[in-house]
């Protein structure tokens, strides 16, 4: 069966990024599908219920870019802005070194305790750190142009772009793009002097990654991961991540988009080098003037496009885009006696204990000693487990899912001796699941790595950072455009504005 052309726009994918998108194009009169393949949208910002309590499933925190809920007015339609909360560094002699952007007082305290140089330092940090993340913020929201394909029109929004690095002033400019290819350990190194606070900072560059504190370019990360968490740690939603998809679908519907669940994509339509529309699992097709997927680009373009309907070498080059996912997700549901305290609490001591940590997942192993993020909700202990990569070595994920319980769960016991005896329920979220059950190539959250060769105008790869592909009428809106890797909307608002300005 055949659905006539009655759509401007097909969106595949009802992530954030998709629905911001959407919201985008409805907002401006197109007539707009968005296509889920689960029975319900919001990507990455779900929940699931653990014992009659609803989870975040694989985030514990996010916020959409400021200008993203002003344009789309997500306030009116019931999003609220997360409320900070202290980012706790959990140290093998009891100790706890508290830090918070929002609380200079109590940081400097807390700091103090291992140096005071790095106590009177901390102020300087977090206002360099802002002006850094604010530069990037810009740099998310400027188009990158194909590469060497740069005219006047593009080259205008990159001369904008200088312009706000120029700003920051000569010292600040030059620390920014040095930063950008440093390793957390260089750059640390050139604020503070005790090894507790340098690990708990790096340890936020690396997270999500398949990176070791050690590696280039994650200066980059951690102003990245600054930028998208508002700081050090995790904001949490009001009511959990998945408000912010419920106000998205609601601004959707309220600008006239549709939103059709349980509707699994097989097939973008290509003729004569074109996206036409799709075909869905169950035979229906879909037409439309032009096709949207905020799918990572390995999935839309070898998979739903397939490898015959692109030129050879793109296909190479897509193949090639590294995605290398190193995350596992632990929640347990315990009586409520576990005793860890509320923000984000990292189990990072020292720089070496996080290279030592990737050094496992860059030869296929799960780490013994994992870097771990932890928030809780209530009785819910939920557990970030960096070093858990997709290409085990020897094992396989069916069987290691129970290794990666048990491996997180002593590691938190260290530290809270109570916490196993508490424990009802455990439910273990493997790289495997996260391909399996969201689609997600190699289990990447970041639709691939945020990592020097696939930054700025090389996302997802060279000559193709502006959103199209070589089939016309064929966008990419997902995480793995520039801007992508985290929750922030800005490949989905981007991708949209390319291609009204385009469309006019």
């Amino acid at each position: 069966m055949t659905t006539a052309n009655k759509h401007d726009v097909i969106i595949v994918g009802a992530g954030h990024n998709g629905l911001v998108a959407a919201n985008y194009l409805a907002k401006a009169g197109r007539k707009v599908l968005v296509l889920e393949r689960m029975a319900h949208a919001g990507g990455q910002l779900v929940t699931f219920d653990i014992g009659g309590v609803a989870v975040d499933a694989l985030h514990a925190g996010a916020q959409l870019r400021p200008d993203i809920v002003r344009d789309l007015d997500l306030g009116r339609h019931g999003l609220k802005t997360g409320t900070p909360a202290p980012y706790v560094s959990l140290l093998p002699d009891g100790r706890r070194l508290v830090l918070s952007t929002h609380d200079a007082a109590a940081t400097r305290e807390s700091i103090r305790q291992f140096s005071e140089d790095d106590a009177k330092r901390w102020p300087d940090f977090v206002a360099f750190m802002d002006r850094a993340a604010a530069f990037l913020d810009v740099a998310y929201r400027t188009p990158m142009p194909r590469l060497p394909h740069v005219g006047w029109e593009a080259g205008w929004p990159l001369a904008k772009l200088a312009w706000a690095l120029r700003r920051l002033g000569g010292k600040d400019m030059f620390r920014v793009i040095r930063m950008m290819s440093m390793s957390t350990v260089e750059f640390t190194e050139e604020w503070f002097e005790s090894e507790e606070v340098k690990a708990a900072v790096a340890a936020v560059g690396i997270h999500g990654y398949t990176l070791g504190s050690m590696s280039a370019g994650t200066g980059y990360t951690l102003m990245h991961n600054w930028l998208h968490r508002g700081g050090l740690a995790h904001r949490a939603i009001e009511g959990g991540t998945a408000n912010i998809t419920h106000a998205l679908v609601a601004a959707l519907r309220a600008n006239g988009g549709e939103l059709r669940t349980s509707s699994d994509v097989e097939r973008i339509l290509v003729e004569k080098m074109r996206a036409v529309g799709v075909r869905l699992a169950d035979g229906e097709e879909i037409r439309a003037g032009a096709v949207f997927s905020a799918a990572d680009p390995k999935r839309t373009l070898l998979g739903l496009v397939g490898a015959p309907e692109l030129p050879t070498e793109f296909v190479w080059h897509v193949q090639s885009i590294k995605m290398r996912g190193c995350v596992a997700k632990v929640h347990l549901r315990t009586s409520g006696a576990h005793g860890l305290p509320a923000g984000t609490l990292a189990i990072a001591p020292t720089l070496k204990y996080l290279e030592r940590a990737y050094d496992a997942a860059k030869y296929g192993e799960l780490a013994q000693r994992p870097y771990l993020e932890v928030t809780t909700s209530g009785g819910i202990v939920s557990i970030h487990m960096q070093s858990a990569p997709y290409a085990l070595r020897n094992a396989d994920w069916d069987s290691a899912a129970a290794d990666v319980a048990r491996i997180a769960v002593d590691t938190l016991a260290e530290q809270f001796p109570s916490l196993p005896d508490t424990i009802q329920e455990a439910r273990v979220i493997t790289p495997q699941v996260l391909e399996r059950t969201w689609s997600l190539t190699e289990g990447d959250l970041s639709h691939g790595q945020p990592i020097l060769d696939q930054m700025f105008f090389m996302r997802p790869l060279p000559g193709w950072s502006n959103h199209a592909t070589p089939v016309d009428a064929l966008f990419l809106c997902g995480n793995g455009m520039h801007g992508g890797a985290g929750i922030s909307g800005a490949p989905g608002r981007n991708a949209a504005q390319a291609f009204l300005k385009a469309s006019k």
